[in-house]
């Protein structure tokens, strides 16, 4: 009873900050965003791909930067090889002489000193980044374009998915990205957006030399810049159609490490340089309930994670001792037939399956809002079953690295 009672705060919190993404994808600023159709404004547009060591992709992502529908004398594509050691110069010499890219090389010296070479080198009124492991839509550009039509944005987030899940690990973050793609367009309707994707974000590059250009941001530059354009009263939007799929990990180690490094800087940039964020009633409902639950989150994950290894630990003990003397031959068969009217469905439980069905009905709308095409079935499985098993182990390790001052390589 004692368990249940320290976790029944952090399930109510969670199913109502799920409640208010759903009421809030029924106010008027998101329903006037998913009602946003392409313009034909068509300022010039730069897109920077900063690469290293990205031999195998980089080709195929400018490919469909090449296939954007925008007129080709507005766009142009930067790519800034960051010191790559393998085959990336090689990768990008055959789109040297293409009238619409430019290719550079520098030392290495992270990706915002690559994304702020690009910048340096274009006078374009709007600034895009990709990760050289990622690919567009044709219409993605065209999505983007609009959303910067009030003066007071200053950049865009896309919709982003799984780029051809092969296994169910592939299936469950492909889940959980079109989960993200409801969340940012529900968050960038009342301006609570705290990052923006290295996934075809796009930025006023009148804003960005302004506040002084990328930084290193704890290996999270795009978290750092979101979090600068809110603290100097900008606003960051979302196009929900604007369809962009990047590389995922396709094995559990490889996931917990790349997410351990996402979480850990994130902290770091939000209880480092931008606390002051947190609560403020300045930034809105940036700083009264995302930051704060966001916080809250990653140790209520912890908490409920550890309360259901005692409950089975405790579980396992009690078995064990109530079976101890019977011949395992009687022990362990079934016995007479199930009935349902003796299944423990305690409030905890309803709690938590009420919260596992509210995430499935966002994913399975976000889905729809971005019209990404595709089947989520095996998504939604392997989310009910393997996300709540393996989030708790990145956060943990994120948050032994916070606590301990460590730092992890940038690959996955």
């Amino acid at each position: 009873m004692g368990q249940e009672v320290l976790t029944f705060p952090f399930l109510f919190l969670a199913i109502f900050f799920e409640s208010f993404v759903l009421v809030t994808l029924l106010s008027k600023p998101a329903r006037s965003a998913r009602a946003r159709v392409p313009g034909e404004a068509t300022p010039t547009v730069a897109v920077i791909v900063p690469c290293w060591n990205e031999a195998t992709t980089v080709a195929a992502t400018c490919e469909s930067l090449l296939a954007l529908d925008y007129p080709a004398d507005k766009l142009e594509i930067i790519l800034v090889d960051d010191g790559s050691t393998d085959a990336t110069p090689a990768a990008m010499a055959p789109f040297a002489t293409h009238p619409q890219v430019r290719v550079v090389r520098k030392e290495n010296g992270g990706k915002h000193t690559a994304l702020n070479t690009g910048i340096a080198m274009t006078e374009a009124e709007f600034i895009g980044c990709l990760d050289a492991d990622s690919f567009v839509d044709s219409a993605a550009l065209r999505e983007i374009v609009p959303c910067f039509a009030e003066p007071n944005v200053a950049a865009v987030t896309a919709a982003m998915s799984i780029h051809q899940p092969k296994n169910m690990l592939q299936h469950m973050q492909n889940a959980e990205y079109t989960f993200g793609i409801t969340l940012r367009h529900t968050l960038a309707s009342i301006n609570g957006l705290y990052v923006t994707p290295g996934p075809f974000s796009f930025y006023r590059r009148s804003t960005i030399n302004e506040l002084g250009g990328f930084r290193h941001g704890h290996q999270t530059e795009d978290m750092e810049m979101a979090l600068r354009l809110q603290h100097a009263g900008y606003e960051i939007e979302n196009a929900p159609r604007a369809r962009v799929y990047t590389k995922s990990p396709d094995t559990v180690l490889a996931l917990i490490k790349q997410r351990t490094r996402w979480t850990s800087c994130a902290l770091r940039n939000v209880l480092g340089e931008y606390r002051s964020l947190v609560g403020s009633r300045k930034h809105g409902v940036l700083g009264m309930l995302i930051l704060p639950v966001s916080l809250i989150a990653v140790a209520s994950t912890l908490l409920l994670f550890s309360v259901m290894l005692f409950q089975l630990g405790r579980s396992a003990v009690t078995a064990l001792q109530v079976r101890a003397g019977i011949p395992l031959s009687y022990a362990y068969l079934p016995h007479g037939s199930f009935d349902w009217f003796y299944f423990p469905a305690s409030f905890y439980i309803l709690l938590g399956a009420a919260t596992l069905l509210t995430s499935l009905s966002l994913i399975i709308i976000g889905k729809r809002i971005s019209r990404t095409p595709g089947n989520i079935g095996l998504g939604l499985i392997s989310y009910t079953f393997l996300y709540g098993l393996i989030v708790p182990l990145w956060l943990a390790r994120a948050t032994v690295d916070v606590t301990l001052g460590k730092n992890r390589g940038w690959r996955w």
